[in-house]
């Protein structure tokens, strides 16, 4: 096929070759994997800046989506490419390969650092979701950052760089420009855009952005990043969202009380931490669902109200696809059991198979998991409307699934995507961080204090 891009791609492509640190900060839809290849196939065969690239993916990308790109243009006819996943072995025979770009998933980062030591030679490095390289004490960072120095070119590529706060982008960009811009340091990144916020005594639990401090950072990373919105350049379809919400009756909210009761009771007088706070989310998100897993796994029936209301949207759909949502195994099963007694057909999308089967409109109901729903995945054919069943605090993991309908391509007009909230619940409160794009540690540890009548500071 042949590539004609358009006025912000060729924009974007001529970005990467001028700038040989580049942060490309690019919504979902935008033709980033085609962009970044265009690039990198200029800078191969036209300007000679650089003769390895190792591209960097989340394991499904690496395993399809990057190689399908090159296959699918014409001009990238010359690109040959190896793809390092698998077991050792087949990792180590990829690594062999005659190649230009050697493709391999985060998770091996570590493993190809320590296996190629000082041969490591690859003297471009592109990082398809740079942040998920957002936590500095990880495994993958480090092993990156041992090896950076020996990198001539690298380009970040992202649509979601700081889904948890300001605070990501102290390691996406200490990757990247190696501390140039932000500091070497966490601590001392901390301290000059920073303020403590939540805290008990000396122990401070997280910090929140000093005033001015983002407009400050974004000035000291302005000359290597770029951003574009998908809204700003495409024909996109247009985005209704809303909130289907469902009462408890007093027996069930007494039984939602009563199991968050005697969890915080377990907490004692102590101060709620991230630690505590998401585990304790994380039952009260369950509760808002329907059920809950006990200490055991042995799921405890809690309420039907969730699966009443999708029972009542999928009627109103009229046999239109609909893709839900789901975030505990136990909502899956019950959502199935209750798909089976209505006869109603569907599948979870986790294969190739079946996400062809939705594209090509012989899914009426689709499940799929936002951790699957991720990059690289085109679902926008198979329908336009998506249902939340159960919510989650993380805003990229949220953007990304949202992002699998509302994209380029869309063949409706119009997205619709739904939440169904269980009303005096945490939902109220995910549903608030999400709206305010606020998916942070911070709104987590509020929720659970608003959650059980505690003070948020």
């Amino acid at each position: 096929m042949q590539y004609n891009p358009h006025d912000y791609q060729k924009y974007v492509i001529e970005y990467i070759e001028k700038h040989p640190v580049s942060a490309v900060f690019l919504d979902m839809g935008l033709g980033k994997t085609s962009i970044t290849l265009t690039a990198i196939n200029n800078l191969l065969f036209d300007y000679f800046a650089v003769r390895k690239v190792l591209v960097i993916a989340p394991l499904r990308v690496a395993k399809n989506t990057w190689s399908t790109e090159i296959n699918k243009w014409d001009h990238l006819n010359d690109l040959k490419y190896s793809i390092v996943v698998g077991t050792p072995a087949e990792r180590k025979n990829a690594l062999k390969a005659d190649a230009d770009i050697y493709i391999i998933n985060r998770e091996n980062i570590p493993w190809l650092t320590e296996y190629m030591g000082a041969a490591f030679d690859f003297d471009m490095v592109l990082i398809d979701e740079l942040s998920s390289f957002k936590n500095f004490q990880a495994k993958r960072f480090k092993a990156l950052m041992k090896v950076r120095p020996r990198v001539k070119r690298i380009v970040g590529l992202t649509g979601t760089p700081s889904s948890n706060g300001l605070m990501d982008l102290f390691a996406e960009f200490k990757l990247l420009d190696m501390g140039e811009r932000l500091g070497r340091f966490i601590g001392q990144y901390r301290n000059t855009y920073f303020m403590p916020d939540k805290r008990n005594g000396q122990v401070i639990f997280s910090y929140k952005p000093l005033p001015g401090a983002e407009d400050m950072i974004y000035r000291k990373i302005s000359d290597i990043t770029i951003s574009m919105k998908a809204a700003d350049h495409l024909k996109m379809p247009k985005l209704v969202t809303s909130d289907y919400e469902v009462t408890l009756s007093e027996k069930e909210q007494r039984k939602y009380k009563e199991l968050k009761d005697n969890m915080v009771l377990q907490l004692s007088d102590d101060e709620i931490t991230a630690a505590n706070a998401a585990s304790l989310s994380n039952k009260l998100c369950q509760m808002a669902n329907g059920a809950i897993y006990d200490d055991d796994k042995a799921v405890i029936h809690v309420h039907d109200r969730k699966l009443d209301a999708l029972e009542d949207i999928i009627e109103s759909m009229n046999g239109k696809p609909v893709l839900v949502a789901y975030w505990f195994k136990h909502d899956y099963d019950r959502i199935a059991d209750r798909l089976k007694t209505l006869s109603i057909p569907f599948e979870k999308l986790d294969t190739p198979g079946s996400i062809e089967k939705w594209n090509n409109g012989k899914i009426p109901v689709a499940l799929i998991h936002p951790a699957s729903a991720g990059h690289g995945l085109n679902l926008q054919d198979g329908g336009s409307a998506l249902v939340w069943f159960g919510l989650t605090w993380s805003l990229e993991l949220y953007q990304q699934t949202n992002a699998r309908l509302y994209r380029q391509g869309q063949n409706s007009d119009t997205v619709v995507i739904m939440h169904i909230a269980a009303k005096g619940t945490i939902d109220e409160q995910i549903l608030k961080a999400l709206k305010k794009k606020d998916s942070t540690q911070s709104a987590l540890i509020d929720a659970v204090k608003a959650e059980i009548g505690g003070t948020v500071k």
